[in-house]
């Protein structure tokens, strides 16, 4: 094995220790994280939000028993292999040993530490992102077609994964046109490696065909809700803070891609970056969608640098040891503010510190005990056992439904609970997920705090028993106060009732 590779392990080592030690056990799963198991056990060609790959890896999760160091493994793998990638780019760059290390450094500590704690699609894409461009590269240097095959491979997988990955293409075409390699355009085997790319996409493209384009409609949603609100000058400064710690050796890359001559068959990718912003600012994308763009760019400046330094003057060594550090200073300081490290008794002692960095500010725009991303890791396994204990109670007089107000109750419902429970919502996927081939009698009814208040009122005349069983109590939760409601032998079909207003909330998209 090289020695470089030796190296390459201890940062794969250490990759895996900082993500498995930025959690403290006092939290539970975020959750989206519950969500996007659950789509482990309703495996399809599709989801109303994402596309189906990650819903194999979490099949694969619950298949290894579904316990959280499961859960937490593969992003961290992900992260991992993103490194792995940069660090074969460098090396296709003829880059040396130290363009490696600042590179691996600088994707270690980065936003990509806090990326990879959860549970979602975005780890695996950021990877395939970095694979892409490395496939890319590689043909530029080889010529080679089979690395377009590889390309539409990794493209494919990227579409499975999440759409977003379409933006890369976007920022390509315009890209590779403007360059010497436009040639590109005129190899039949772009052709014959778009064909696979369809063949690859295709059963998601006929699940949204089959289930009238959801896709659409979450977008709009998107763009309803939360895009519209997204702040371009803000997401230009999230930019600059991804990799703040190497942020120098990016611009290093720009440079040296426009004007060092042993890139300029890879000027392209200076065009590429423009492009790829360019089209997320008009799409008023979220910020964090760009991550996968910049593994690539970190590994150009540091191949560059490192060709500046071949000198073994103590002022170049200076600058190498420096360069490394400097990412490792930056992260120290956001070691025990950014991550749930800290149990939640310790942030509230240490609030101030938390609420000058504006953590503690909530999308309502109001600051609370604890930053909101912590707050939605706690009282999951709370809400589950008091659901479940109210459930063994019920299921003795009939088959019971537990009916939730949105994806994280139902999910964490499911995931922690020990009586066989499948919780179901009207909110995201869940609104497929009814099993209507049961007759219930019964409803356990979980309803967020404000939203409460008239269920006893407009549920509770439709059975013959009611009653508010319990709440989340735990103060640090966002779910404190979601309350929980057992409804006993019912006057009406409850299947009936619970079909009808499915059909009416899926009429009204």
């Amino acid at each position: 094995m090289k020695n470089s590779y030796l190296v390459l392990c201890f940062f794969i080592i250490i990759k895996f220790i900082l993500q498995y030690s930025l959690i403290s056990p006092e939290y539970e799963l975020h959750r989206d994280e519950y969500l996007h198991i659950d789509q482990g056990n309703h495996l399809a060609w599709g989801f109303l939000s994402v596309p189906p790959v990650n819903s194999w890896i979490a099949w694969i999760i619950i298949m290894l028993g579904g316990s959280i160091f499961w859960v937490k493994f593969f992003p961290a793998l992900f992260g991992a292999l993103t490194m792995v990638m940069s660090w074969k780019i460098v090396e296709e760059l003829k880059g040396n040993l130290y363009a490696q290390i600042l590179t691996a450094t600088g994707i270690l500590f980065s936003v990509l530490l806090r990326l990879n704690m959860l549970f979602q699609p975005t780890s695996l894409e950021v990877l395939l992102w970095t694979t892409l461009y490395y496939v890319l590269v590689k043909y530029i240097n080889s010529e080679k077609v089979k690395w377009l095959y590889w390309g539409a491979l990794v493209f494919g997988i990227g579409f499975l994964n999440k759409y977003n990955i379409v933006f890369s293409v976007l920022g390509m075409i315009p890209a590779i046109l403007l360059t010497q390699q436009r040639r590109l355009f005129f190899n039949r085997h772009l052709f014959f490696s778009g064909i696979l790319i369809l063949m690859i996409v295709l059963p998601n493209i006929v699940w949204q065909y089959q289930n009238n384009f959801p896709v659409i409609h979450h977008m709009k949603e998107l763009s309803e809700r939360q895009l519209v609100n997204v702040n371009r000058f803000d997401f230009m400064k999230s930019q600059i803070l991804f990799f703040l710690g190497v942020i120098f050796v990016i611009i290093l890359g720009f440079y040296a891609l426009v004007f060092y001559k042993p890139f300029e068959k890879f000027r392209f990718f200076f065009w590429i970056y423009v492009f790829t912003i360019s089209f997320f600012l008009i799409f008023k994308a979220k910020d964090y969608y760009t991550i996968g763009l910049y593994p690539v760019y970190i590994a150009f400046g540091s191949v560059f640098l490192g060709h500046l330094l071949l000198t073994s003057s103590w002022k170049g060594n200076v600058v190498r040891y420096v360069s490394v550090l400097i990412p490792v200073c930056f992260f120290l300081p956001l070691y025990g503010v950014a991550f749930p490290n800290k149990n939640p008794k310790y942030i509230v002692q240490h609030a101030e510190k938390y609420k000058k960095l504006g953590l503690l500010r909530w999308e309502d725009g109001k600051d609370h005990s604890l930053p909101q991303d912590f707050a939605d890791m706690q009282g999951w396994k709370e809400l589950a056992g008091k659901v479940d204990k109210e459930y063994s109670q019920l299921s003795k007089s009939g088959n019971t439904l537990v009916l939730c107000d949105n994806y994280g109750q139902a999910g964490a419902i499911n995931y922690y609970s020990t009586k066989g429970i499948h919780a179901v919502s009207f909110n995201a996927d869940y609104i497929n997920w009814f099993d209507f081939n049961t007759n219930y009698s019964n409803l356990i009814r979980v309803k967020e705090y404000a939203m409460n208040e008239d269920e006893m009122k407009e549920t509770g005349p439709c059975f013959k028993k009611s009653k508010v069983v319990d709440s989340i109590i735990n103060t640090f939760a966002r779910e404190k106060g979601t309350r929980i409601f057992s409804f006993q032998d019912a006057k009406i079909n409850l299947n009936e009732r619970i079909q009808h207003e499915i059909n009416e909330l899926k009429n009204r998209y």
